[in-house]
């Protein structure tokens, strides 16, 4: 849920800005986000592993955007990059290459010699042949490649099957018991490449400490054979914990957000509160402490998710020959993808306070997309909203914009970082003539 907000004469507002207002001065959709939720989230983070060696590294593709890198940047964070494209982000943001990890199954020749022109601090290797590549583009520009193989732990930590990573029915990684043999090849073969760490990564919006810990657990004894034979500096133990997306809205409570036991994505039953960074500590530390390495970690939904909003309008309400009713708003599927995705929930909170004991209904809230999947809620109970009210869609702030599109010619929705008692306007929203800059007709 996101955090941050608060009721006011306005209505809801965000660390005491009023929605309202933002959207007034903003246009809707627009995605907002708290400056002082995620340097709060990093800070718990950092001082969390406070007792390790260690480098917290950003998840970029949770959350791209220049004001959010560069607070991140400016907070002592590195950041964990799947492309050149995020890579140059964080350095026009002010972050430093040589405080980034670099993955993905499929770099190219270009963004390799990018990245080593930059400094990273190391590859994330997902491939024999990924290890192959690099070594040929380092040896061609007179570089030495810091390397760090992703190995599978063969973990299942849940959730959905699209952002599951740990196993080897993905395509994350090399499989657990090929790692040794293949850091033996690697430094007797490729003289351009530098053994510096190794990596694991199980998935993604896990909500328990155990998955985490039977990974390390599995990984510690290969880690310390690696810096035992070729002097390995680091264990990077991934990112992946998840944040409550479900919530409820007591009017009039002080304490207004009442979290419920719920669904996850896939159906499991999750836990009535997320997992803490201190229980993912406290989980961890006794099993990393004395090993000898620096400890990486790459979050990026907990620093940002419940960081952010989606603000939209009501544009219409429908209801159908069989009763189903609609409440369409200007946002869409392609400016938040999660739900059609992932079935991912978002809260879906009115911005004016709902009187006490006001009607509720069992509503869709959809876009204007031209597709059947383009929802944000299904038979979802809602207090009831009119057209040109404004709705709130909950915990945005990561895999919102950075999933968004163009789709159906939409421009893209604007982007504003709440400041203490100040709303920028961190990333305008697109123009009819964005839509085609750079096409040309033959």
């Amino acid at each position: 849920m996101s955090a941050g907000l608060s009721r006011g004469a306005r209505g809801l507002a965000f660390d005491g800005i009023a929605l309202s207002d933002i959207a007034e001065r903003f246009g809707t959709p627009s995605y907002v986000y708290s400056r002082a939720q995620i340097e709060a989230s990093f800070r718990a983070f950092d001082e969390g592993l406070a007792g390790l060696p260690h480098l917290v590294c950003y998840a970029v593709k949770a959350n791209s955007n220049l004001a959010v890198l560069h607070l991140l940047a400016r907070a002592g964070a590195g950041f964990d990059i799947v492309s050149a494209g995020e890579l140059f982000r964080v350095q026009k943001a002010g972050g430093d290459a040589g405080r980034c990890t670099f993955a993905g199954v499929a770099k190219t020749e270009p963004e390799i010699e990018f990245a080593l022109r930059q400094g990273i601090y190391a590859f994330n290797v997902e491939s024999e042949e990924e290890l192959d590549r690099i070594n040929a583009v380092a040896g061609r520009v007179g570089a030495l490649a810091p390397v760090a193989v992703r190995v599978n732990p063969e973990v299942a930590a849940g959730g959905h099957k699209h952002i599951s990573t740990g196993t080897s029915e993905n395509k994350f990684g090399v499989a657990f018991d090929r790692v040794a043999d293949l850091y033996a090849d690697a430094a007797r073969r490729l003289p351009h490449v530098r053994l510096r760490g190794v990596q694991f990564h199980i998935g993604s919006q896990i909500t328990a400490a155990g998955p985490f810990a039977a990974a390390v657990e599995k990984m510690v004894p290969l880690a310390r054979a690696l810096q035992r034979a070729h002097g390995i500096e680091f264990l990077s133990i991934g990112g992946g914990l998840g944040i409550v997306y479900r919530a409820s809205l007591e009017s009039g409570s002080a304490a207004w957000w009442r979290q419920e036991e719920t669904a996850l994505e896939d159906g499991a039953v999750m836990p009535p509160t997320q997992l803490t960074v201190e229980a993912y500590a406290e989980a961890l530390l006794p099993l990393l402490r004395g090993l000898g390495l620096k400890i990486l970690l790459e979050p990026g939904r907990l620093l940002v998710g419940n960081a952010g909003v989606l603000l939209t309008r009501v544009q219409y309400r429908k209801t159908t020959a069989s009763g189903k009713q609609f409440v369409i708003v200007d946002a869409g599927m392609n400016d938040l993808i999660r739900p059609a995705l992932y079935e991912g929930w978002h809260e879906v909170v009115p911005v004016r306070e709902p009187a006490v004991n006001s009607a509720r209904e069992r509503v869709d809230v959809v876009g204007p997309v031209c597709e059947s999947g383009d929802f944000f809620a299904q038979d979802r109970e809602v207090p009831r909203v009119a057209p040109g009210e404004l709705i709130a869609l909950m915990s945005a702030g990561a895999y919102g914009f950075t999933m968004a599109s163009n789709y159906n010619a939409r421009p893209l929705p604007a982007e504003v970082l709440v400041r203490g008692a100040r709303a920028t306007l961190v990333r305008a929203r697109q123009t009819l003539d964005d839509l085609v800059r750079g096409e040309r007709i033959d």
